[in-house]
Protein backbone atom coordinates (compact mmCIF):
# COMPACT_ATOMS: atom_id res chain seq x y z
CA UNK A 1 0.00 0.00 0.00
CA UNK A 2 1.52 3.05 -0.95
CA UNK A 3 0.87 6.65 0.82
CA UNK A 4 -1.82 9.51 -1.23
CA UNK A 5 0.72 12.19 -3.12
CA UNK A 6 0.18 15.19 -1.17
CA UNK A 7 1.09 18.20 -3.67
CA UNK A 8 2.92 21.04 -1.91
CA UNK A 9 1.36 24.49 -1.17
CA UNK A 10 3.42 27.08 -2.76
CA UNK A 11 3.62 30.23 -0.91
CA UNK A 12 2.10 33.54 -2.84
CA UNK A 13 4.91 35.56 -4.99
CA UNK A 14 5.90 38.24 -2.43
CA UNK A 15 5.70 41.45 -3.86
CA UNK A 16 8.36 43.55 -3.59
CA UNK A 17 8.26 47.20 -2.23
CA UNK A 18 8.60 50.45 -4.26
CA UNK A 19 11.48 50.78 -1.42
CA UNK A 20 13.33 47.32 -2.78
CA UNK A 21 12.22 48.23 -6.62
CA UNK A 22 13.99 51.27 -6.25
CA UNK A 23 17.40 49.63 -4.77
CA UNK A 24 17.06 47.57 -7.48
CA UNK A 25 17.28 50.53 -9.68
CA UNK A 26 20.41 52.16 -7.93
CA UNK A 27 21.71 48.82 -7.99
CA UNK A 28 21.67 48.13 -11.37
CA UNK A 29 23.69 50.62 -13.25
CA UNK A 30 25.95 49.88 -16.55
CA UNK A 31 29.23 51.56 -17.03
CA UNK A 32 28.86 51.64 -20.60
CA UNK A 33 26.32 49.63 -22.98
CA UNK A 34 27.06 48.99 -26.30
CA UNK A 35 25.53 47.36 -29.24
CA UNK A 36 27.69 44.13 -28.30
CA UNK A 37 26.26 44.74 -24.44
CA UNK A 38 22.74 44.54 -25.80
CA UNK A 39 23.09 41.87 -28.25
CA UNK A 40 25.08 39.53 -25.21
CA UNK A 41 21.46 40.99 -22.48
CA UNK A 42 18.94 40.05 -25.33
CA UNK A 43 21.03 36.66 -25.83
CA UNK A 44 21.24 35.91 -21.84
CA UNK A 45 17.45 36.96 -21.43
CA UNK A 46 16.76 34.17 -24.33
CA UNK A 47 18.45 31.62 -22.71
CA UNK A 48 16.76 32.41 -19.11
CA UNK A 49 13.70 32.18 -20.82
CA UNK A 50 13.90 29.20 -23.25
CA UNK A 51 15.35 27.10 -19.87
CA UNK A 52 11.76 28.02 -18.30
CA UNK A 53 10.12 27.46 -21.75
CA UNK A 54 8.81 31.33 -21.54
CA UNK A 55 6.30 32.53 -24.04
CA UNK A 56 8.21 36.02 -24.34
CA UNK A 57 8.99 38.52 -26.33
CA UNK A 58 12.18 40.83 -25.50
CA UNK A 59 13.41 44.14 -26.55
CA UNK A 60 16.15 46.16 -26.11
CA UNK A 61 16.40 49.80 -27.14
CA UNK A 62 18.37 52.35 -26.60
CA UNK A 63 18.06 56.05 -27.59
CA UNK A 64 15.44 55.26 -30.34
CA UNK A 65 16.84 52.47 -31.56
CA UNK A 66 15.79 49.14 -31.25
CA UNK A 67 19.32 47.25 -30.76
CA UNK A 68 17.88 43.65 -30.49
CA UNK A 69 14.27 41.53 -30.24
CA UNK A 70 13.63 38.24 -29.91
CA UNK A 71 10.30 36.43 -29.90
CA UNK A 72 10.26 33.10 -28.24
CA UNK A 73 7.36 30.45 -29.17
CA UNK A 74 4.25 30.77 -27.50
CA UNK A 75 4.65 34.89 -27.67
CA UNK A 76 2.25 36.86 -29.91
CA UNK A 77 2.15 40.12 -31.90
CA UNK A 78 0.33 41.50 -28.73
CA UNK A 79 3.63 41.09 -26.32
CA UNK A 80 5.19 43.44 -29.21
CA UNK A 81 2.12 46.01 -28.45
CA UNK A 82 2.77 45.34 -24.61
CA UNK A 83 6.42 46.10 -25.15
CA UNK A 84 5.81 49.60 -26.83
CA UNK A 85 3.37 50.49 -23.67
CA UNK A 86 5.82 49.05 -21.26
CA UNK A 87 8.91 51.18 -22.82
CA UNK A 88 7.08 54.22 -23.32
CA UNK A 89 6.47 54.23 -19.04
CA UNK A 90 10.00 54.05 -18.65
CA UNK A 91 10.91 56.71 -20.85
CA UNK A 92 8.77 58.86 -19.51
CA UNK A 93 9.48 58.29 -16.23
CA UNK A 94 13.05 57.04 -16.05
CA UNK A 95 12.14 54.45 -13.63
CA UNK A 96 11.03 50.33 -14.68
CA UNK A 97 7.39 50.45 -15.59
CA UNK A 98 6.93 47.74 -12.12
CA UNK A 99 8.09 50.76 -10.00
CA UNK A 100 5.88 53.00 -11.79
CA UNK A 101 2.87 50.77 -11.03
CA UNK A 102 4.11 50.20 -7.60
CA UNK A 103 4.57 53.80 -6.81
CA UNK A 104 0.98 54.77 -7.86
CA UNK A 105 -0.91 51.41 -6.04
CA UNK A 106 0.86 52.98 -2.72
CA UNK A 107 -0.84 56.42 -3.27
CA UNK A 108 -4.09 54.13 -3.29
CA UNK A 109 -4.81 54.54 -6.85
CA UNK A 110 -3.56 53.17 -10.11
CA UNK A 111 -1.68 54.20 -13.03
CA UNK A 112 -4.64 53.88 -15.09
CA UNK A 113 -6.67 55.95 -13.08
CA UNK A 114 -4.47 58.86 -11.96
CA UNK A 115 -1.50 58.82 -14.61
CA UNK A 116 -3.49 61.16 -17.12
CA UNK A 117 -2.02 59.04 -20.14
CA UNK A 118 -3.88 56.75 -22.46
CA UNK A 119 -3.73 53.67 -21.47
CA UNK A 120 -3.46 52.43 -25.07
CA UNK A 121 -0.16 54.06 -25.04
CA UNK A 122 0.98 53.64 -21.98
CA UNK A 123 1.03 50.18 -19.63
CA UNK A 124 2.72 50.31 -15.96
CA UNK A 125 3.07 46.98 -15.85
CA UNK A 126 6.35 44.78 -14.81
CA UNK A 127 8.69 44.13 -17.81
CA UNK A 128 10.12 47.38 -18.72
CA UNK A 129 13.54 48.27 -17.23
CA UNK A 130 15.76 51.20 -17.54
CA UNK A 131 19.67 50.98 -19.09
CA UNK A 132 20.89 53.60 -16.63
CA UNK A 133 24.72 54.48 -17.11
CA UNK A 134 26.75 55.96 -14.31
CA UNK A 135 26.98 59.57 -14.89
CA UNK A 136 24.82 59.62 -18.20
CA UNK A 137 21.38 58.52 -16.90
CA UNK A 138 18.90 56.28 -18.95
CA UNK A 139 19.72 55.80 -22.30
CA UNK A 140 17.31 52.86 -23.24
CA UNK A 141 15.25 50.30 -22.06
CA UNK A 142 15.05 46.31 -21.45
CA UNK A 143 12.11 44.97 -22.15
CA UNK A 144 10.08 40.95 -21.80
CA UNK A 145 6.50 40.79 -22.13
CA UNK A 146 4.22 37.11 -22.06
CA UNK A 147 4.49 36.46 -18.89
CA UNK A 148 2.47 37.62 -15.85
CA UNK A 149 4.10 40.78 -14.52
CA UNK A 150 6.13 40.65 -11.66
CA UNK A 151 7.34 37.61 -13.64
CA UNK A 152 8.45 39.45 -16.53
CA UNK A 153 9.76 42.20 -13.82
CA UNK A 154 12.11 39.58 -12.35
CA UNK A 155 12.80 37.52 -15.58
CA UNK A 156 14.55 41.26 -16.88
CA UNK A 157 16.31 41.96 -13.28
CA UNK A 158 17.90 38.47 -12.71
CA UNK A 159 19.25 39.07 -16.41
CA UNK A 160 20.75 42.48 -15.60
CA UNK A 161 22.54 40.72 -11.75
CA UNK A 162 24.06 38.06 -14.56
CA UNK A 163 25.28 40.05 -16.86
CA UNK A 164 26.48 42.84 -14.21
CA UNK A 165 28.12 40.63 -12.39
CA UNK A 166 25.82 40.68 -8.93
Amino acid sequence: MHSPKITPKFAPEITPSVEELEAQERRLVFRQFTYDDAWTLGSLLVELARDRQAPVAIDIHRAGQQLFHAALPGSTPDNDAWILRKRRVVERYGASSYLVGARFRAKGTTFEESSRLDADAYAAHGGAFPINVENVGVIGTVTVSGLPQLQDHRLVVEALERFLGQ
